[in-house]
């Protein structure tokens, strides 16, 4: 098929841009074409696995999460509105996905008063000597919600305020949780 062939003849950023081919391959999966879905989970895969591991710490989970969520990609590809590209839609899912998961693990967030935290603003780091490796693997020591929030913020990019609705948190302690997070793994870098 032609959108097969597209697919190997362009690199990733351009297929990633290129909204026509989008919309063909979702409209192909969505009428339940095997080829066009291979063809999504191969553009995708990588980069949420990624996401899966970040967040969950372990290869196994990850990708558990990972097939769970291309699972509930193809169910529920028929409401996709192309109100955003499809990697955005599926990273939601695969962000969900995975916060479930950590829910069942009984993922350890403390819940603040509002009144009682005083939202400071944390300095960022302007020594850009840290090596993103190194963050990477002072992440994977930090307890389960520290490294969700610390992933979703510095890394997925999504505010404080979204980080509290996905996880059902205030807002505060997202924040509050992510300044812990960047203060342990300032610690952890500290003591390699």
């Amino acid at each position: 098929m032609v959108i097969d062939l597209k697919l190997n003849n362009l690199n990733t950023t351009n297929r990633l841009e290129n909204l026509d081919f989008q919309r063909e391959l979702v409209e192909r999966c969505i009428k339940g074409e095997r080829t066009a879905q291979y063809n999504l989970y191969r553009m995708y895969s990588k980069g949420m696995f990624n996401i899966c591991l970040r967040m969950l710490n372990n290869s196994m989970e990850a990708e558990d999460a990972l097939q769970e969520s291309f699972i509930d990609v193809y169910k529920k590809l028929h409401t996709f509105k192309y109100e955003s590209t499809p990697g955005a839609w599926i990273k939601r899912i695969v962000v969900n996905n995975c916060i479930n998961k950590l829910r069942k693990r009984k993922l350890d967030i403390d819940d603040l008063d509002e009144g009682r935290f005083v939202a400071a603003e944390v300095e960022e780091s302007s020594d850009h000597s840290l090596e993103v490796n190194k963050i990477k693997k002072a992440m994977t020591y930090l307890p389960d919600g520290y490294r969700a929030i610390f992933s979703l913020y510095a890394v997925e990019g999504y505010d404080h305020q979204e980080i509290g609705q996905i996880m059902n948190i205030s807002e505060s302690t997202s924040k509050s949780q992510y300044s812990r997070a960047k203060k342990k793994i300032r610690e952890l870098i500290s003591a390699y």
